[in-house]
Formats: structure tokens, C-alpha cells, sequence
């Protein structure tokens, strides 16, 4: 397992490949392989404890890292402010079979 010291350098660099012009476009979210992570990290396996880690690391800097099983996903922690929220009213919904489905509750497209 990498060091917090390595983990934190590691996340450094990941915000400065978001900050970064590739791919057409001048900055934002990116995927990044596996084997590619472990290129950037010097390591051979990227293991749980080290994905934890960095994820938490990177949170602390205002971005999310997703692991997608064969690549890893790095976004904006603000990306998701502007998600939908669901309410208390749907969430007790959810766990009710009598209450109905949650496309009459939402309105369906098909009404």
C-alpha cells in the first residue's frame, strides 16, 4: 500500500490531469485505466485500501474518484450539486410496495 504522503502526491497529480488540455477538450472529467494509475503511482497493483484512500484524499480536495472495476472515473465533487435529491416522501415510498411505483409518483412519460 502506498503512503499517505504517496497517495496525497498521487492526488495531486490526478487534479492536475483534470486541470489539464487533452483529449479535445481544455480541462474536466477523464477515466483513467488501471494500469495506467498504477504507471503514475510506481506501483504494481492498486489495491482497496490504496483506492480508499485516494478517494478520500481527493475528496478532500473537492474531486471524486469512482472505481469502475477496469478504470477509475475522476470528476468534480461539484458535478453532483446540481443532481436531482430525492425527498423524504419518495424514499419512504421506495420501501413501501403499496405505495405505488415511482413512475405514478413522478408522473410517467406514458400519462
Amino acid at each position: 500500500m502506498l503512503s499517505k504522503v504517496e497517495v496525497d502526491d498521487l492526488a495531486d497529480q490526478l487534479v492536475s490531469l483534470y486541470k489539464a488540455e487533452f483529449g479535445g477538450k481544455p480541462r474536466g472529467r477523464f477515466r483513467i485505466s488501471r494500469k495506467a494509475l498504477c504507471q503514475i503511482a510506481g506501483c504494481k497493483r492498486i489495491y482497496p485500501e490504496t483506492t480508499q484512500a485516494l478517494q478520500r484524499s481527493l475528496f478532500e480536495r473537492d474531486y471524486v474518484l469512482i472505481d469502475l472495476d477496469s478504470f477509475f472515473a475522476v470528476l468534480s465533487a461539484r458535478t453532483f450539486a446540481t443532481y436531482r435529491r430525492v425527498g423524504p416522501a419518495l424514499a419512504s415510498a421506495s420501501g413501501n410496495p403499496s405505495a405505488g411505483s415511482f413512475d405514478h409518483d413522478l408522473g410517467s412519460e406514458d400519462e
